[in-house]
């Protein structure tokens, strides 16, 4: 009879320590998307944490310095790297994303310091949420730095 009971109450804590396992992965787990894939599934992961990369407009950046909020857009580039090493390297892809009108884009809302490498053709990988306004909420911004691909294209670099 002992053992039935412990053998219960021992099933009700390791259904118990699963349940918290999976609930607390599934609150803090995000999505890595392209600016085509969010634009397709915009309603499906409004609200979810995400993350999502794409070329940085360089004529569409604001900054308000007393406020911290930073806005822009960025167009799709794609997320595999066999893709981008095809298409010509990095730097060629994100110019092209760019200079393409047709490529998808979304907005962002950063509030924080403006980033040094903040540019035309920059890379930015962003953590945040899809706001039901169809704006991106960026919480965490990255950039790559465009230094590490103007050997590819220094006629592109040294125009910034």
């Amino acid at each position: 009879m002992k053992v039935n009971k412990f053998l219960v109450g021992g099933l009700f804590i390791l259904a118990a320590v699963v349940f918290l396992i999976v609930a607390s992965s599934q609150a803090n787990s995000e999505f890595f998307m392209t600016v085509d894939e969010l634009n397709v599934q915009n309603a499906n992961v409004a609200g979810k944490n995400l993350r999502v990369s794409g070329a940085i407009i360089g004529s569409t950046i604001q900054y308000d310095a007393q406020t911290l909020t930073l806005t822009f857009d960025v167009a799709h580039v794609p997320g595999d790297n066999a893709e981008i090493e095809a298409q010509g390297g990095l730097a060629e892809v994100l110019h092209q994303a760019v200079i393409d009108p047709s490529r998808s884009r979304i907005s962002v809302i950063y509030v924080g310091p403006k980033p040094d490498l903040l540019r035309d053709e920059a890379q930015a990988i962003m953590t945040g949420h899809m706001g039901e306004d169809g704006i991106f909420y960026a919480d965490e911004l990255l950039l790559k730095c465009p230094t590490r691909y103007e050997e590819a294209v220094p006629e592109q670099a040294s125009s910034n």
